[in-house]
């Protein structure tokens, strides 16, 4: 069997010139309803939340972001990776910059809604109620059009519980 290369990714701080590509990327999965629309403005607004991965030819092959909420709290928003990339591990590479990120910041714990629990949980998030994340709930989860039928499951890590994420990947 013909084993292709896969050439790797390199996540990075996204830059303003990033925010169409991110809008391409989160619309794709907000179409068929696996995540919330995101329109170009708000992701310009909030350019310095996120990070993309990009391949050698600068393709941005997925994004996500980190969402300061509260003096103890952040929110992984966004996480999108290309279909063509998926299996690669760039969406833990994202994760991974996340959270060493709100580390950084001195937070206590990390969320996120998703209807994937299962790749959080890969990656040492556990399982919660929503009603556990007042901030959130309270904020922008009431602005959403989806508040009263939402079926996204609420997922944490606790940074004040674990000195690193429970693999290591290098950081290309």
């Amino acid at each position: 069997m013909l084993q292709t290369a896969v050439q790797p990714a390199v996540v990075r701080r996204a830059r303003v010139a990033d925010a169409p590509a991110i809008q391409h990327l989160i619309t794709t999965f907000a179409e068929r309803d696996e995540m919330l629309h995101r329109s170009l403005g708000e992701i310009y607004e909030n350019i310095r939340d996120f990070y993309v991965a990009e391949d050698e030819d600068g393709r941005i092959l997925g994004c996500g972001a980190l969402h300061v909420c509260w003096a103890h709290l952040a929110e992984i928003k966004s996480l999108a990776v290309s279909e063509a990339a998926q299996g690669r591990g760039i969406g833990k590479q994202i994760v991974v910059n996340c959270v060493e990120e709100a580390r950084e910041l001195g937070l206590r714990t990390v969320f996120a809604l998703t209807y994937r629990p299962e790749f959080f949980a890969r990656v040492g998030f556990r399982v919660v109620d929503k009603a556990t994340l007042p901030h959130k709930v309270w904020n922008e989860c009431l602005r959403c059009p989806k508040f009263v039928g939402c079926t996204e499951i609420a997922v944490v890590y606790d940074l004040a519980l674990t000195a690193t994420l429970p693999y290591s990947l290098p950081m290309l």
